[in-house]
């Protein structure tokens, strides 16, 4: 019997045979998301044990890692949900010649409150693909909807995030 069968059967040192090796890739996953380490530390466990009460339900003839990515994306959304969330935009790699400090800070600070306004679903498709710059369909699969839904999801939130960045004054 494969691991993932003996998983799927209830084994636990099948589970923490696929807890020691999927760890860091959910570990990964959340924080891209929630972009606080600590938070997705707490978050990797809980989607762990939601991936252990659920076990019954996952098919052995699948692969793990997307199932368990689903799952720590539902993790995820359900913590953005019910929090106000802290995001952080990261620097641009390469500097803009002569950029003002204070102009920059007030740019990311207007960027983070335009996505933190963005209800969770939205925010999590944004996030993924427009600063961790992910494949749609790998999005797709993590957000457990279609190609086009993610597609949707995502022009939904650049419409939502160019509209409140108008209205703050910021433009192209």
């Amino acid at each position: 019997m494969d691991l993932l069968e003996r998983f799927a059967g209830g084994d636990v040192d099948a589970f923490e045979t696929l807890f020691r090796r999927h760890q860091g890739e959910v570990y990964g996953w959340i924080v891209r998301l929630v972009r606080n380490p600590g938070v997705a530390e707490e978050l990797t466990i809980e989607t762990f044990w939601r991936i252990y009460r659920h076990r019954q339900r996952f098919d052995a003839g699948r692969p793990f890692g997307p199932w368990a990515r689903r799952i720590a994306t539902r993790a995820a959304i359900d913590h953005l949900n019910a929090s106000a969330p802290v995001w952080t935009v990261r620097p641009p790699t390469a500097p803009p010649s002569d950029p003002d400090p204070v102009e920059q800070r007030e740019l990311r600070g207007c960027i983070e409150r335009a996505f933190v306004a963005l209800p969770a679903r939205l925010r999590a498709a944004a996030i993924l693909a427009l600063v961790e710059e992910r494949p749609y369909p790998e999005i797709a699969e993590a957000l457990g909807i279609s190609l086009s839904a993610t597609k949707m999801r995502v022009r939904r939130a650049v419409r939502a995030l160019r509209a409140r960045l108008e209205r703050m004054g910021v433009g192209p």
